[in-house]
């Protein structure tokens, strides 16, 4: 069985007010912005699933002690199967190196495109599988779908403006802007209203 995140973002109003005063209050359901389901960024945003490529930037952390009103009821519907619950500010999110390496090799194939300017900008894991078996020739679906367990770290596969290489993810490329950049855009722009202190993505998982 899969797991899957849920969550919402929140903002603290009235940040003229002393800090005893303010308040937080949910700004928008997670689910609004993101349904996918990627274990990588799983692991490196909140330690779950994948637990060993990156620390994570929020572990384990709990709903904060002061979660809002909405958001606790939110939370409270779901069943007991729950686990990983988290926070994080986006003052943290944007003080995150993005170009930290992953420290071991992942399983998946990368998939390389040539820019422009003649640069290579990763283009997604395990993507494009049916032109990387005709390259790779594996022998089974694992060395397909599996390609950082078999082949050594480096390896790769040149063909034309596209290549495919086993290697190590960077935080970006496990928490790509593709799949997470409207959760992003939207703590941004409430950021610019409230401060980055007062913004925050809570979260939680089931399987």
């Amino acid at each position: 069985m899969g797991t899957d995140i849920h969550g919402f973002i929140e903002c603290r109003w009235d940040r003229w007010l002393d800090e005893d005063d303010r308040e937080w209050f949910r700004a928008i359901d997670l689910s609004h912005l993101y349904n996918g389901r990627s274990y990588a960024a799983f692991g490196c945003l909140f330690g779950v699933r994948d637990t060993t490529s990156f620390r994570p930037l929020a572990g384990h952390r709990g709903l904060p002690p002061d979660v809002s009103k909405e958001g606790l009821a939110d939370f409270e519907t779901w069943s007991d199967e729950l686990h990983g619950g988290s926070w994080i500010s986006w003052a943290e999110l944007a003080a995150a190196d993005w170009d930290d390496v992953a420290n071991e090799v992942d399983g998946c194939v990368h998939e390389f495109r040539r820019r422009s300017d003649g640069s290579w900008r990763m283009h997604g894991r395990n993507t494009g599988l049916t032109r990387f078996a005709e390259l790779s020739g594996p022998a089974d679906a694992r060395q397909l779908y599996s390609a950082g367990s078999v082949y050594p770290e480096n390896t790769e596969w040149p063909d034309g403006d596209t290549r495919f290489r086993v290697g190590r993810l960077r935080r970006r490329d496990a928490v790509p802007d593709s799949e997470w950049g409207a959760v992003w855009s939207t703590m941004r722009t409430l950021a610019d209203l409230h401060g980055d202190e007062g913004v925050r993505l809570v979260v939680w998982f089931d399987n």
